[in-house]
């Protein structure tokens, strides 16, 4: 019996640059909320993104409604990996997990665990990312025909349990004796990597803008740093610039203090700014210049903030 290729779908998106741990409490959450790909795809996009904060890496969440809708239009996936490769946000990965997995396709599935299993059992000399053409060709030649989603499942589990990143369990390993690298004596020196560059750090600020209980959010543009996510006003920060300093609207501010977030290809250090001087003028007009909408406090969990303004909102919360 074939995997149901829904949730093999679901999953495979949610784990890329995720841990198992937490994927588990979203993928119950999504599984419960929309059961199929159909619900998923008569889903509100911004429904779907306040359920998938936290998770990191919006991109996904935004072509996960993206593929569903597709998906749903074509009358369920297509089976084979070059099709699968077609949908919105399915990369190489993603399409041969789901046509293996799902639909019993021999296809060659590379994650970070069986990048390294196979690092270390060919001892690939050839740091990363160059060294990837030559993993996927290694791991293509042991793939089996037959069974090739258990194959896959089996190398990945292999490689999270075992084959880990530091201080490989090579004693319980199966493949052990066929182990190049265990052969020539370290194991954890594969895959072998280049030195990392230190991320430049951006500076900004987040403004929280209370009134009655309540604070303004505003919904992010489509395209750049956490696109289409409800969030707190902010300064224009950016992964290339740091942000103006300027605050949305004239009054007395307070400094909350300093929040640190560090996204993919940079670190971000962020003033939270505080308006609690009374009773803003017009906040309607407020709400409306800023694109933004009055959020009831004691709901703020219901925004689905990104974890960076989550942790604006605790400073804020915090703050006296």
């Amino acid at each position: 019996m074939q995997a149901d290729p829904y949730r093999v779908w679901l999953s495979e998106v949610m784990l890329q640059q995720t841990t198992v741990a937490a994927v588990k409490p979203y993928f119950a959450k999504f599984i419960s909320r929309w059961p199929d790909v159909a619900a998923l795809a008569a889903a509100p996009e911004e429904d779907v993104m306040a359920a998938w904060a936290g998770l990191g890496y919006y991109s996904r969440a935004r072509n996960l409604v993206a593929c569903a809708r597709e998906v749903a239009a074509q009358g369920g996936f297509p089976q084979t990996e070059a099709e699968l490769r077609k949908l919105p946000g399915l990369g190489a990965y993603t399409a041969a997990a789901v046509a293996a997995i799902a639909f019993g396709q021999r296809a060659v599935v590379v994650d970070a665990n069986v990048e390294r299993v196979v690092s270390r059992l060919f001892a690939i000399e050839q740091p990363l990312p160059a060294s990837r053409k030559a993993i996927s060709q290694f791991a293509d030649s042991i793939t089996p025909s037959e069974r090739a989603g258990d194959f896959a499942q089996a190398m990945m589990d292999l490689g999270s349990g075992i084959c880990t990143s530091r201080q490989p369990k090579c004693l319980l390993c199966p493949l052990a004796d066929h182990c190049k690298a265990r052969a020539g004596g370290d194991p954890a020196n594969y895959p072998v990597k280049m030195p990392r560059k230190p991320k430049p750090v951006r500076q900004g600020c987040t403004y929280w803008i209370e009134q009655d209980g309540a604070v303004l959010l505003v919904t992010r543009e489509g395209k750049g740093m956490l696109a289409g996510m409800r969030g707190l006003p902010d300064d224009g920060w950016s992964a290339r610039n740091d942000g103006s300093g300027a605050a949305p609207l004239a009054g007395e501010w307070q400094d909350a203090g300093l929040v640190r977030h560090v996204f993919t290809h940079f670190a971000l250090e962020l003033s939270v700014m505080l308006h609690r001087a009374g009773r803003i003028q017009q906040p309607a007009d407020i709400a409306r210049s800023l694109d933004g909408e009055w959020w009831p406090i004691d709901r703020l969990d219901d925004a689905g903030l990104p974890t960076l303004f989550a942790k604006a909102a605790i400073a804020a919360s915090n703050h006296d």
